[in-house]
């Protein structure tokens, strides 16, 4: 190992041990009660709850996936996610949180299914069933994202091994997760937003600096066929092994592929999945006080937009700065990685690299805590064990833990695999099984059990059904499988509500009066 690496070695374990510290100092009161463990005791402040959403939202992603489609494709497809990523967050702090703050204490829940189940009512549990197994599915798949995040920066910095280092960092957020439970890491979400955000605005004022300034980097991204463009998309020219072709040290590209104005509606449409986010929903169902709420909204739309769109600007930036050096897809998503070490020192650049440890670390721990509470709490102790103990609620929300664990390396065991692609379609999956009826059980008093279970099956099943049937048919069906499948899912909830038997007295009762709490 080389003393730079040293450097940066050191820089990324001294931000592992103050995050291991923080897990440490809250074990034995996240271990008091499943209450504590799982939400924290609703005592969120502003800060704590804003930033441990977003942060926990993001992943690594945010530092790898999204920057690494700016730097492949351009700027079309990245900024229009952004922009529907920046416009949900917004909304669901705006219309959802406070309600759903005040909704979930009125029926006394403390998960997600805990909600769906209580809100309408549900005493066989069914909706609490299939809304915590879809959970369960769906936080697998985005732990094993989170795992390819991890595998990937210790190769592409050390040159290690990529499934070693993969196992290794699945291992360590499993142990920091087990230790904390919801407090530990929300608290140390707020560390890991700040280490995100300040790592992705010091790498582009870097390399904006580098590059001779924005112009330089402006006028490189137009020479490019549509790749500064936001109604067109780069098209790189590949080889059989899916690797771009450089001509005397420059890449190729072929003429530009229309970025029309339905593949921009269904790219924004990724705002939509915000409505069905468990780890965005529990922050607001855990937050102190609905007085907290504006301010959370204001840090979180703030964090979310400058982060969002830092990244962006990191891939055109890189691209600029280093255009033939990524010649993959899959590469491309290491662009962060390739500017800390070129432009900083060793120690600073681990700080950097920190940042998508902090990503990985604040969503995979969030993941794996709320499908394992989703087991425990739901279904082992309010469907099989219905007078299990607080002790062995938490030893099988663990032994769960161990599951995600292995299915996460599982997912993730192919170096090749593309985390922007694995967060998709982990992110359609909820947006559409939830969003809708997340919306609906705030907003409509009509909506009923009957309703509800089959809006929420039915976007599931959309989900699966148009990535692999529909979507391979190309053209107008080519679009993110969430705008689709939110679509049928709202339509079936709907229909399927009208047509069956109205709610009880019971369920109208607590719609028409949760609103007046004072919590």
């Amino acid at each position: 190992m080389e003393n730079n690496d040293v450097f940066v070695l050191v820089a990324m374990l001294l931000y592992v041990l103050v995050i291991l510290g923080i897990g440490f100092f809250y074990t034995r009161r996240s271990n008091s009660s499943p209450d504590e463990y799982f939400l924290g005791g609703r005592k969120l402040g502003p800060w704590v709850a804003a930033m441990s959403a977003e942060a926990s939202d993001m992943s690594g992603w945010l530092l790898m996936g999204l920057p690494g489609v700016a730097y492949f494709f351009g700027a079309s497809d990245a900024v229009w996610t952004a922009v529907g990523l920046a416009l949900g967050t917004y909304l669901n702090w705006r219309f959802v949180a406070k309600l759903l703050r005040k909704y979930s204490e009125k029926v006394g829940a403390i998960t997600i299914p805990d909600f769906f189940s209580n809100r309408f009512h549900d005493k066989k549990k069914i909706l609490m069933t299939v809304a915590s197994l879809l959970i369960l599915v769906f936080f697998s798949i985005y732990v094993g994202s989170c795992f390819v995040t991890t595998g990937k920066l210790f190769n592409a910095l050390f040159g290690w091994p990529y499934f070693t280092m993969m196992v290794i960092g699945g291992v360590f957020v499993f142990l920091y997760t087990l230790l904390g439970g919801f407090l530990a890491e929300s608290v140390s979400d707020l560390l890991q937003g700040c280490v995100m955000i300040l790592s992705l605005v010091i790498i582009l004022i870097g390399g904006v600096a580098m590059a001779g300034g924005v112009e330089n980097v402006v006028a490189f991204v137009q020479s490019i066929p549509g790749f500064g463009s936001l109604t067109q998309m780069a098209n790189p020219i590949l080889d059989a092994n899916e690797t771009q072709v450089v001509v005397a040290g420059a890449p190729q590209f072929a003429s530009p592929t229309e970025y029309g104005i339905i593949t921009i509606i269904s790219t924004m449409a990724w705002g939509l999945g915000y409505f069905g986010m468990p780890q965005v929903l529990l922050r607001f169902m855990a937050i102190r006080s609905t007085k907290d709420i504006g301010r959370s909204r204001r840090i979180a739309t703030t964090w979310c937009v400058v982060s969002l769109f830092s990244a962006v600007a990191i891939g055109l930036v890189g691209r600029t700065l280093l255009p033939a050096d990524l010649l993959t897809s899959t590469s491309a998503e290491t662009i962060f990685i390739s500017l800390s070490t070129l432009l900083m020192p060793a120690f600073l650049a681990g700080i950097m690299m920190s940042g998508i440890l902090a990503a990985t670390m604040s969503s995979s721990d969030s993941y794996m805590l709320i499908a394992s509470s989703a087991i425990a709490k739901n279904l082992f102790a309010g469907l099989f064990k219905k007078d299990a103990t607080d002790r062995q609620i938490l030893m099988v929300a663990r032994l769960v833990m161990v599951a995600i664990l292995l299915f996460g390396i599982f997912v993730a065991a192919d170096e090749n695999s593309s985390i922007f692609q694995v967060v998709a379609y982990a992110w359609a999956g909820f947006g559409a099984a939830f969003g809708p009826l997340m919306l609906c059980s705030l907003f409509w008093r009509r909506t009923n059990l009957a309703g509800a279970m089959a809006g929420m099956i039915s976007g599931g099943a959309m989900v699966f059904i148009w990535r692999n049937l529909i979507k391979p048919l190309g053209g107008v069906f080519g679009i993110y499988e969430l705008l689709p499948a939110f679509i049928v899912g709202l339509a079936v909830l709907v229909a399927v509500s009208l047509l069956t038997k109205p709610p009880t007295p019971e369920v109208l009762e607590d719609f028409d009066t949760y609103r007046q709490l004072d919590v």
